[in-house]
Formats: structure tokens, C-alpha cells, sequence
């Protein structure tokens, strides 16, 4: 049903760019944006109202919002080419779909997605949104000098690996046993970048003497008995990644997290904004914002070769106190004091 409903919607959506696309070649060349997401395609609906219900990720993404800072709109000035999938064979499909039509950039959410364009074009320039380590995904040459078709904004999601577990550490008393959850949907393309997560967060565990217990899903039907598994096996807190397939099923992770009463850190401030325990990690709005500035560059004549990748400096601790205080915990001065944001 899930294929069917995925494939029903980048129907209607690749019908939509179908009419733009006529029109504006009766005005002149429009520039064309390949948007590639973890998700359902946005029907013809909601494209029009400028939001996407089916994932908020969309067109409420501070990105668009900076595209239309820079002076670049939808359906008058510029065309989107939304293509989106929930496994592995319909992202891979989407991405060879957009090199198909010859947009004139693709904007990927993360590095796999951004691996699984480049494996299907070196010329297409390529922009990521919130990329980890896009060095050793290969995607460029270096983050000075990129020197291919692929540029973005890198998060530092592995550096705030050791930071987050001392985060936990400080809040859960005598935390010996903590979990990660991870998945392989939107890693596929990328499976070292998974490992070297992993290996650098086991490194961290032993080194404040916490035992480490990885958990990857392939599927959302894996979410659920993961965290049933942490509880099997004792395990006191949780890691969670941030790749957008687990950010996409976010509300199911938080929930889980509260049932099984699992402290969890997370990523990205919109999770303990939902109910999450906490979060530390980049300020994700400006992080999406930038890459707009990026594509507005190519858009203008820029080779992506030639426009070294961005590294955010802003950096956040948000807590849940409501959700602490469910889940029994007593939040140290300390961490109050260093906190950026308390949700009550």
C-alpha cells in the first residue's frame, strides 16, 4: 500500500511540474530545482497552498523560506521537481529520475541521498542539506575544495557524538548501559559513514565506561521492537540518530521513548520541542538556510567544485522538563545552567 500511495503522489506531483514546465518554456527558460526527500511527494494540493501535509519537512523547511529571501518562487521564477521515497530502491529511483529530466541542481537531504545522485551524475551540480561527513561519503574532494558536483552543509554529527553521551551521563544516575538507534535506508549508499558512527560512538561509550548496544532498522516496522529490545536488554538511555528516515517516523521514536521510559538524547531541537527528553546539536534552521544561499550561487553561474562546504557554529542544548520530570530524572544545576532553551 505504502508503494502505491508513494507512487499515486509523485504522479500527481510529476504532473504539476508537467504543466509548469510547459508554460514556462512558453516565457523562457525557468531554472529547475531536483528536490530529493525522505517522504511522501506533496500532492498538486498542497503544493499550491505552499505547504506539504503529508511531511512538514517540505515547504515549511527554513530552506524554502530562504529561497524566497534570495527572490526565488515556485511556479513563477523557479520549478521544483519533488521526488521522495521510504526505502532504499524508491530513493535510488527518485534520484535517477531527477538526473533524468536535467534539472539544474538537486537539493538531497543528507549525504546518502546526495551518494545515491552522484552515482547516477558528475555533472548535475548537487547541494546537501545537513550532511555528515561528506568527505568520507566520497562525495568531495575535501571541504575547502570540494572539486566535483557536490556541495552543502556538513553537521559534525560524529565530533558531538562524545558531548551528547556526556550529556546522558549527567543526567541519568549511574548510567552503565546505553542504547544507539541507527538504520541503513538512507545509508545505504554510504554504509562507512554508518560504521564509523558507530564505531566512534562505541569508542566514546568505553571511555566514560559505558557499555554500548547499536540497534539499526531497516524499515519503520523496526522501530517498534527496537525499543522493546532495549528494555530486554537493559539498557538505561538512548542515542538516537538523526538521518531523515528516523526523522521522519520522529513522532513514533518520542513516543516509544516516553512508553519504555528510555531517556533519550537526540539531535535536532525539534524533538524535545515534541516531547523528547533533549537535544544538542546544530541550530538546524540556519543550517537548512544556508544551503539556499548555495543553491542561489549555482542558480547564478557557480560550480559547486568551486564553493567550499559549510560547517554550522552555532550549537544548542535544549530540555524537556515536563518529560524529565515524567520520566523521574532530577536535572542537575549544571546542565540548567548550560542549557540554551528549557521547555516546560
Amino acid at each position: 500500500m505504502t508503494t502505491r500511495r508513494a507512487f499515486i503522489s509523485t504522479l500527481a506531483g510529476g504532473l504539476l511540474a508537467t504543466q509548469l514546465v510547459a508554460e514556462a518554456q512558453e516565457k523562457g527558460k525557468i531554472p529547475r530545482i531536483g528536490y530529493l526527500f525522505v517522504g511522501s511527494v506533496p500532492s498538486p494540493e498542497d503544493i499550491a497552498k505552499g505547504v506539504a501535509a503529508t511531511n512538514p519537512n517540505l515547504k515549511t523547511n527554513p530552506f524554502w523560506m530562504g529561497m524566497k529571501e534570495l527572490g526565488w518562487v515556485e511556479g513563477q521564477n523557479l520549478i521544483v521537481e519533488w521526488r521522495g521515497g521510504e526505502s532504499a530502491d524508491q530513493l535510488r529511483a527518485g534520484a535517477a529520475d531527477l538526473v533524468r529530466l536535467q534539472v539544474d541542481v538537486i537539493v538531497t537531504t543528507g549525504a546518502g541521498l546526495a551518494k545515491a545522485v552522484q552515482l547516477e551524475t558528475k555533472t548535475i551540480p548537487i547541494v546537501v542539506q545537513n550532511g555528515a561527513n561528506l568527505v568520507a561519503a566520497g562525495l568531495v574532494a575535501s571541504l575547502a575544495r570540494p572539486g566535483g558536483n557536490v556541495t552543502g552543509v556538513q553537521i559534525l554529527a560524529e565530533d558531538l557524538i562524545s558531548k551528547r553521551l556526556d550529556l546522558l551521563k549527567a543526567l541519568v544516575p549511574n548510567l552503565s548501559k546505553v542504547a544507539f538507534l541507527g538504520e541503513d535506508v538512507t545509508n545505504a549508499n554510504v554504509p562507512q559513514l554508518l560504521a564509523g558512527y558507530i564505531q566512534q560512538a562505541a569508542a566514546a561509550a568505553q571511555a566514560l565506561g559505558i557499555k554500548f548496544h547499536p540497534l539499526i532498522v531497516h524499515r519503520p516496522e523496526d522501530i517498534a521492537p527496537a525499543f522493546l529490545d532495549m528494555t530486554k536488554h537493559g539498557d538505561q538511555a538512548l542515542l538516537a540518530m538523526a538521518t531523515f528516515f528516523l526523522y521522519l517516523h520522529r513522532q513514533e521514536i518520542v513516543t516509544l521513548a516516553a512508553k519504555y521510559r528510555i531517556p533519550t538524547i537526540y539531535e535536532f531541537q525539534l524533538h524535545p520541542e515534541m516531547g523528547g527528553l533533549m537535544s544538542y546539536g546544530v541550530y538546524d534552521s540556519e543550517v537548512r538556510r544556508r544551503a539556499a544561499f548555495l543553491v542561489d550561487k549555482i542558480l547564478k553561474g557557480a560550480k559547486p567544485a568551486d564553493l567550499p562546504v559549510e560547517q554550522p557554529t552555532k550549537f544548542e542544548l535544549v530540555i524537556n522538563l515536563q518529560t524529565a520530570k515524567a520520566l523521574g530524572l532530577t536535572i542537575p544545576q549544571s546542565l540548567l545552567q548550560r542549557a540554551d532553551r528549557l521547555i516546560q
